[in-house]
């Protein structure tokens, strides 16, 4: 799978007329990612990461077609997807702390549909956090919520009886 997906995305890169020095395959929040290394990323991301998206989206549509199977993968350029990542999960945590401190809620600022995944996944196993989310359309945010242990304990006990 793994080749066929990095041979697909160096046909688009070459179709493209975009050079690139290397493709390579690592693992970042358990998403499998498709690293392609250049000279000039900005070529590759785009404004806000547009034409990254794109290519990721165009890759995935020639995988399916060409009847590769697992399509869960993330197309990254010179670390800026992994970074972005990264950032999301700091964040969350650092929110999470706050929450726990000050014992309320945090509200983040709006998000993707995948930051937000991001976010509920990094604080999935914090026993006294929750996370839901809030809002419609673009201004669909996390909410970072705060659940003492005694609360917990009973809500667990409430889903044993």
């Amino acid at each position: 799978m793994e080749a066929a997906i990095a041979s697909i995305i160096k046909r688009v890169l070459l179709a493209a007329g975009l050079s690139f020095t290397d493709i390579t395959t690592t693992e970042v929040a358990g998403q499998k990612v498709f690293r392609i290394e250049t000279e000039n990323g900005k070529d590759f991301i785009g404004m806000r990461g547009e034409t990254l998206r794109a290519l990721d989206h165009i890759v995935k549509k020639i995988a399916e077609s060409e009847g590769v199977e697992d399509t869960f993968y993330l197309i990254d350029v010179n670390d800026y997807r992994t970074k972005h990542i990264f950032d999301i999960q700091s964040k969350a945590r650092i929110m999470a702390a706050r929450a726990r401190s000050f014992r309320y809620d945090v509200e983040l600022t709006p998000m993707s549909s995948y930051e937000r995944l991001i976010v509920h996944s990094t604080l999935a196993d914090e026993d006294d956090i929750t996370t839901e989310s809030h809002g419609e359309g673009r201004n669909r945010r996390v909410v970072i919520r705060y659940a003492s242990q005694t609360s917990a304990e009973g809500a667990s006990a409430e889903k044993i009886a």
